[in-house]
């Protein structure tokens, strides 16, 4: 049998298979329009040189956006979130389960953790040996934690994740232009190409059909290829843009997060404007552009302490720190600038209609927020 460090580098030449095929596909594409197409068919020079503008923009941000998704490496869990050596040998000795879960929760109390497991356990890796921050998840393809994955692409040979998520979108987005725009201006010369006259001499043809060469394959395929790739993308692109509306990943759209009062679909959604702004930043003008500008740091998310629609102002709860360490509790750790910028609402609830019930299973320091009517 083959030693195991050969076949992991079998497997990664064989992975970068479908991104060596849509190179191809795309210089293939690249020379049947450029050259085919523009320099060869198209008579009109002012037709050319438009086609040939608009044709470039759209292949530059294209493959701008697929190198930018492809060469970002993921983002992984930092050291705090790893086991100091202490706790790491006892992890290690201990058998029992829910004693190493006591080990883990004693560690994770000084995280900023709200999502477990589907029992309620803290989420750790033994493959990493890390605690995962919410929305991390272990990809077995790159071998590692990715901070908010959301799949394993293999047209891509990269996870998507926190780091590369809008390089992906975009890298979606422009393809979808790249192949509209090819086929919608070479929709024209596919017909002209389709109804050619089969006529052996060709000065026999009409004068408004396009003499028989072989561009004609070319253009034909390039329509064919076009059309195929774009209604393709199309749904994929779709998808993914209600996935940012609601701020979810594909993984939390399968299988919804779980909170410490039960799993929440919509626990991480903060309305549709702030949830666009976690992916894309803040400044709009750098929005189409393959640079990150994502708020954050993959780390910590803000979450939604109450129940309400998404699409309504959340509220800030920091409970009283000195309060906290008087009754023995841990104390909330601060929030980040992005958390307090993205949470941040115009409207305010008074104290008269809000209480705050400490949990204290497990001495963490997650609160539940609860809205009071007026009597």
């Amino acid at each position: 049998m083959a030693p195991t460090h050969v076949l992991r580098c079998c497997q990664r030449g064989l992975a970068w298979i479908p991104v060596i095929f849509i190179a191809l596909v795309v210089c293939w594409s690249y020379y049947a329009y450029v050259v085919e197409l523009c320099i060869i068919t198209i008579p009109s020079t002012g037709e050319k040189i438009v086609y040939l503008v608009l044709f470039h923009l759209s292949f530059i941000m294209f493959v701008w956006s697929y190198w930018m998704t492809i060469f970002t490496r993921p983002a992984n869990p930092s050291k705090e979130f790893c086991l100091p050596k202490v706790e790491k040998e006892q992890y290690e000795k201990e058998e029992r389960p829910e004693n190493q879960q006591e080990i883990l929760k004693r560690v994770a109390s000084s995280l900023p953790l709200y999502t477990r497991t589907g029992a309620g356990a803290i989420r750790y890796c033994d493959r990493c040996q890390v605690i995962k921050p919410d929305r991390c998840h272990h990809c077995s393809a790159c071998d590692m934690c990715v901070l908010k994955m959301d799949h394993h692409c293999p047209w891509v040979n990269n996870c998507v994740g926190f780091s590369n998520y809008k390089y992906f979108i975009l890298f979606l987005a422009y393809s979808l232009v790249y192949c509209l725009f090819i086929a919608a201006t070479v929709l024209q010369y596919f017909i002209k190409f389709w109804t050619l006259c089969r006529r052996k001499s060709a000065e026999n043809c009409p004068q408004n059909e396009l003499p028989d060469t072989h561009a004609k394959f070319h253009v034909l395929f390039l329509f064919f290829v076009a059309a195929m790739f774009c209604i393709s993308i199309l749904s994929l692109f779709s998808y993914h843009l209600w996935l940012v509306g609601k701020n979810r990943s594909t993984i939390e759209a399968f299988r919804a997060p779980v909170f410490r009062n039960g799993p929440d679909k919509n626990g991480f959604s903060l309305g549709f404007t702030k949830n666009v702004a976690q992916v894309f930043g803040d400044e709009k003008k750098y929005w189409l552009c393959p640079i990150f500008t994502s708020q954050g740091d993959g780390l910590t998310f803000p979450t939604r302490l109450v129940n309400i629609d998404p699409e309504q102002p959340t509220v800030i709860i920091q409970p009283d720190s000195s309060k906290s360490v008087e009754d023995g509790s841990v104390p909330q750790s601060p929030m980040s600038d992005s958390q307090n910028r993205l949470l941040g609402s115009d409207h305010h609830i008074s104290d008269d209609h809000l209480s705050i019930d400490p949990l204290k299973s497990d001495g963490t320091d997650d609160i539940t927020v609860y809205l009071e009517s007026e009597s």
